[in-house]
């Protein structure tokens, strides 16, 4: 088996050495000269996945994550969730008001900023070390708890009728939609439209009438769990953090334990295909590939008789769906792979299972396209909190504040994407790892297994660190 290990090992390694090094995503920073030539950022990767997943083969002979466990170590007073919702709903009244009512130059509202920014990008970043800090905030929960207090307080338990059944068909499908949707506004729109003030904040009032009707319909819990797109988006990344808050009560856990738990409905695949696909396609749509095919694709739709904006517009969602598709073509062929190796567990059972081996994966894409933008962008809140209306007020005295785009070079950036998409996808690994030794009877079946496994991490890896160039030259 160590020879197998070692000639797969050399294998990927070699193939590994054609990616070329990382850069930023968004194009904020170039590329500079590095300490240590770029093919060895691929090679080094490579071999790490190597060696971890031989180190797990000869040293991790039992599961040890399938089984959760929690300790207690703090009740949350009632209160503090109550002041959170309230907090969620000022907020989200705020952005909406200040979409609304501030300037429609995207530079000078806080709205486009937040959305793009805080939101969407810093607070996966919180949630999977500090748990799912999004649900206490959670603008709408808090709206659909109230009013579901009040009708109860006013007339009693009879008060609302019971909730429909959430059909489990559904599933994840809701989520999978909003995010791949949301993806599109950011990805595909053009700018004038994708950082509009008055356009995001009315998609935010559209996202909360669906939201509050689907809770009213179904439940609050159910709909959260499944079809709140931002409700079950951030609750992934939450399932990887040590912290978990449930029931008025904070527990701790082994990181990464969370996840194991995650209960793979229909659409659940898909979404998390999904998150890297998109994440995916925002670098790859900054290449030198994607540059290339892109005119040709809108020359075709303008033959046919679109306008040149649709034309783009079109060319760009194929593309978008097309990364989607590839993502999650390769997982496939990872489990068919899987289902070779016996015990009578075919493909569909094996994506289901392996399916929360991938959500280290789109937390490390997460980090690696979006640390530079969190870290220049995410400067822009100082300034602009104190003018949030682009009115010129001063409210907080830091209007004056610049960005300082020297607190980290493109070399540091450069070792933290590198460093993202490591251990993400050695975590994946050992996900897979103990979920094959839970999964199948023979140990040696588990370990073959797993050979497929690897080439899927070693896979990802690659095509992230060949995005991320590809996004700068």
């Amino acid at each position: 088996m160590r020879r197998r290990l070692i000639v797969l090992g050399a294998g990927l390694a070699g193939a590994a050495l054609a990616v070329p090094a990382t850069a930023s995503a968004h194009g904020l920073v170039g590329k500079q000269d590095l300490p240590i030539p770029e093919w060895l950022f691929a090679w080094g990767a490579a071999v790490v996945l190597v060696a971890s997943f031989v180190a797990l083969a000869a040293l991790w002979t039992s599961p040890r994550l399938q089984e959760l466990r929690e300790r207690p170590v703090w009740r949350v007073p009632r209160i503090l969730d109550v002041l959170c919702g309230l907090i969620g709903v000022a907020a989200f009244v705020f952005i909406v008001y200040a979409g609304l009512a501030g300037s429609q130059t995207a530079l000078e509202n806080i709205v486009p900023t937040f959305v793009y920014v805080p939101f969407w990008v810093a607070i996966p970043f919180i949630s999977f070390w500090a748990g799912d800090v999004f649900r206490a905030f959670n603008p709408w929960r808090a709206v659909a708890r109230f009013a579901a207090w009040a009708a109860g307080r006013m007339g009693g338990a009879s008060a609302l009728p019971a909730p429909l059944e959430y059909p489990r068909r559904l599933g994840r499908w809701p989520a999978m939609v909003g995010i791949l949707f949301f993806a599109w506004v950011e990805l595909v729109l053009p700018p004038g439209q994708r950082d509009d003030p008055s356009t995001l904040a009315i998609m935010g009032l559209a996202y909360a009438a669906v939201q509050l009707v689907g809770m009213s319909l179904y439940g609050i819990d159910p709909w959260l769990r499944n079809a709140d797109p931002f409700g079950v988006y951030f609750g992934m990344f939450a399932r990887l953090a040590p912290l978990h808050w449930k029931d008025g009560r904070l527990f701790v856990r082994r990181p990464l334990s969370g996840v194991v738990q995650l209960e793979t409905r229909p659409g659940t695949v898909a979404l998390v295909t999904t998150m890297i696909g998109t994440t995916s396609f925002d670098g790859f749509s900054q290449g030198k590939v994607w540059t290339s095919i892109a005119p040709h694709l809108q020359q075709w739709f303008i033959d046919l008789g679109f306008t040149a904006q649709t034309s783009v517009d079109i060319a760009f969602t194929i593309g978008l769906l097309a990364m989607v598709a590839i993502i999650s073509a390769f997982y496939r062929v990872g489990v068919i792979g899987m289902a070779s190796v016996g015990e009578g567990h075919d493909a569909a059972e094996l994506s289901r299972r392996f399916a929360h081996t991938l959500v280290p994966i789109a937390l490390a894409y997460l980090v690696a396209h979006y640390f530079s933008l969190v870290g220049y962008q995410g400067q822009a809140m100082f300034y602009l909190v104190s003018d949030p209306l682009g009115h010129g007020t001063d409210y907080l005295g830091t209007a004056g504040v610049a960005i300082d785009y020297g607190w980290v070079s493109a070399t540091g950036i450069w070792y933290v994407q590198v460093a993202a998409l490591v251990i993400g996808h050695v975590c994946g690994l050992v996900l897979a790892h103990d979920r094959a030794l839970s999964l199948y009877r023979d140990p040696r079946a588990a370990t073959r297994s797993q050979y497929w496994m690897l080439v899927v991490m070693v896979g990802f890896t690659s095509l992230g660190l060949w995005i991320l160039s590809a996004a700068s030259q």
